[in-house]
């Protein structure tokens, strides 16, 4: 009923701005958003979907500046940048949020969620929402939603050559992100995990500095990795989510009408990005093969979760050892 009343404060809210003299300019919000991911990414085009909305509905009163490709910060720098209160707003990912609430890793481990429309039941949902609100009273940045990012697949150089179980990834330098979670991953996956941020990939394929790496096809194919890489392996191994998160005090200074514009250009933005990547993940396969690549269409996806469960249990049970049992059961049941 409270988001009902506001939805109609909105509206009137909206039509004020529009139709009359009266000056807001004091009362204008500008927010800073930034993010390391490429133009092309739907994550990314999200961002601009989220700033039209924003704007219009708010009639100018607030404004967004986006900066992508790493402009302005490193991810590393950026989700440092949110905490701190000198950026707005950054894309976090439950992993990068472990460091702080341990338990979050297992938002982002290997084989939690079953597919998209389980990862959105329960990111956009009830226990997205207490999640949220726990991060944000914890870490000082509150996510907003969850946007599907794609389901992540290993992809290695041609010198690995066909992975099909995680005993084929030995000894593989794999890519990952700097933080124990996602080193985690890496270990669940069978490979040695290499950290190096996102926007030295690329180079580090074509070196021989890292040999694998794991995004969702669509960041597979704008980021290029394909001119550095040789087999795709179709391991489905996490269903990715990014959390577009904002400073909570900056947060906390909107008013609830603000609030709700935000929340309302949020959900636009998370609507088209899943649309846009479950629409490109059916699509590209077959842009790949043109590009030669090998895909591995069937790998041993029971000894790949096997090989991970014990991973996670014994080499990462620093890791898991936080994890919320009763939660993840919860997340299960969701299936």
């Amino acid at each position: 009923m409270k988001f009902r009343k506001l939805e109609i404060i909105l509206v009137v809210f909206v039509l004020v701005l529009a139709f009359s003299c009266v000056n807001v300019s004091a009362a204008d919000v500008k927010l800073t958003w930034s993010s390391i991911s490429v133009p092309g990414d739907a994550h990314t085009e999200a961002m601009n979907v989220f700033k039209e909305e924003v704007e219009s509905l708010s009639a100018g009163h607030i404004t967004v500046d986006l900066f992508i490709a790493g402009a302005i910060y490193t991810q590393e720098g950026e989700l440092a940048a949110v905490r701190e209160g000198t950026l707005d707003m950054a894309y976090y990912g439950a992993n990068w949020l472990a460091e702080f609430i341990p338990y979050m890793s297992m938002f982002g481990a290997v084989y939690t969620f079953s597919g998209y429309e389980h990862m959105n039941k329960v990111m956009n949902g009830e226990i997205g929402k207490r999640v949220f609100e726990e991060v944000a009273q914890t870490i000082g940045v509150r996510p907003l939603g969850a946007f599907y990012l794609g389901t992540r697949e290993l992809n290695v150089v041609e010198k690995v050559g066909p992975v099909r179980t995680p005993e084929d990834m030995k000894g593989v330098k794999l890519r990952t992100p700097a933080s124990p979670a996602w080193i985690a991953l890496g270990k669940a996956l069978g490979g040695n995990p290499t950290p190096m941020s996102f926007g030295e990939v690329y180079m580090g394929l074509k070196t021989g500095a890292v040999e694998g790496q794991d995004n969702p096809l669509p960041t597979d194919k704008n980021a290029k990795f394909y001119e550095v890489t040789k087999y795709i392996i179709l391991t489905d191994h996490v269903v990715n989510a990014v959390l577009p998160t904002i400073n909570e005090k900056k947060w906390q200074s909107l008013s609830d009408i603000d609030k709700l514009i935000i929340r309302k250009a949020i959900e636009k933005a998370r609507k088209f990005c899943a649309e846009t990547n479950l629409k490109a993940e059916a699509e590209l396969l077959d842009f790949f093969r043109e590009k030669g690549l090998i895909i591995i269409e069937d790998p041993d996806k029971e000894a790949f979760a096997a090989y991970a469960k014990n991973s996670y249990a014994t080499e990462s049970i620093d890791i898991s050892k936080d994890w919320d049992m009763e939660l993840y059961a919860e997340i299960q049941a969701l299936k």
